[in-house]
């Protein structure tokens, strides 16, 4: 406030630098007002518009869909890794024409997408890869940070997020040129005040909002710590119920706690007990059942999406503190 710039002031470039410095280190940032408008500006910035097809997975949150929706360009739904719940590599193959651009993976739940092999995929295809980071801050492959592999990541700060800034985005890159598009989009098309360059929107981030963000930045660090060490407690307790998966050489950050159960999943308890931790169950619609979707072409198979969206349960631990209550195996 003493600043006299509430919207995008010293905060907001100040959060940008260290968000990097943190969590995606060899990139540049862009803060804008929410995840899904980091997902709109970084695709407009890799000029993604009509007439192209941007592959997505079918089994996410819609911002995902809508990103791409809103440029112009066509979403076109793949299946996902039935263990994992990200984009699988095979069905990319499968799901690539003409008309492609770019493949956008989601690191959901807090777990990265099979990255190397979509990289390979797209580096054969001549095609760009975009990464939604938004349940993902500080998850790595391989010891490579999510949010440094493709073109551009957008990152969510949206309440529920494992940090927030009360609401906001970030999208990040490698490419000078992608965060300089981004920066002029959310900007009315300028860098220079009344310069518009491009035709652009409002989609800044307010300094109170990054403000708020540095400072969780400085602690997301040891919540994620806490959640990991939640979900390997939940990892050795629970039974009847299949886990969360981790891949090798991936760090989840279990922005979620999903489980898979077999029967009637309506009929259990939430998946985290009244007694061992504040939770909210969960579970993810298909994108492709949403009426605004695009068709899904026939022959792509989608089954692996049908099962997940039937089978899996996720909760938010609001309460970072292992379950002293616990001394035993719990049977859902």
């Amino acid at each position: 406030m003493r600043t006299g710039m509430i919207a995008q002031g010293p905060q907001v470039a100040a959060f940008e630098e260290e968000f990097c410095a943190a969590l995606v280190p060899g990139t540049q940032a862009a803060a804008v007002n929410s995840g899904t408008s980091a997902l709109h500006l970084g695709l407009l910035a890799a000029g993604i518009g009509p007439g192209d097809e941007v592959i997505v997975p079918s089994f996410t949150f819609a911002a995902t869909a809508n990103s791409v929706a809103i440029t112009g360009a066509t979403p076109v739904f793949a299946d996902i890794d039935p263990l994992t719940f990200t984009l699988s590599p095979a069905a990319v193959e499968a799901a690539i024409t003409p008309r492609t651009r770019a493949i956008m993976p989601v690191h959901l739940y807090g777990h990265p997408a099979p990255m190397d092999a979509l990289e390979a995929i797209a580096d054969a295809h001549g095609l760009m890869v975009f990464e939604d980071a938004a349940q993902a801050h500080g998850a790595s492959l391989h010891g490579r940070a999510v949010g440094s592999f493709g073109t551009f990541a957008a990152f969510s700060f949206y309440p529920t997020k494992n940090m927030t800034s009360g609401e906001g985005g970030m999208v990040t890159s490698a490419d000078p040129s992608v965060i300089r598009g981004v920066k002029l989009a959310r900007n009315q098309g300028m860098e220079t005040r009344y310069a518009n360059e491009i035709v652009g929107l409002n989609n800044r981030m307010t300094d109170i909002h990054a403000a708020i963000g540095r400072v969780q930045l400085t602690k997301v660090g040891a919540w994620t710590r806490a959640r990991q060490d939640n979900a390997a407690f939940l990892d050795a307790h629970l039974r009847g119920v299949t886990v969360p998966h981790v891949a090798p050489g991936a760090t989840h950050v279990y922005h979620q706690y999903t489980i898979c159960v077999a029967g009637d999943r309506d009929g259990l308890p939430p998946p985290c007990a009244r007694n061992t931790a504040s939770a909210q169950a969960s579970t993810t619609i298909p994108n492709t059942s949403c009426p605004p979707s695009p068709a899904t072409p026939p022959t792509l198979e989608l089954r692996a999406t049908r099962e997940a969206a039937d089978r899996v349960l996720s909760c938010r631990s609001t309460r970072p503190s292992r379950p002293a209550s616990w001394n035993e195996s719990r049977t859902l």
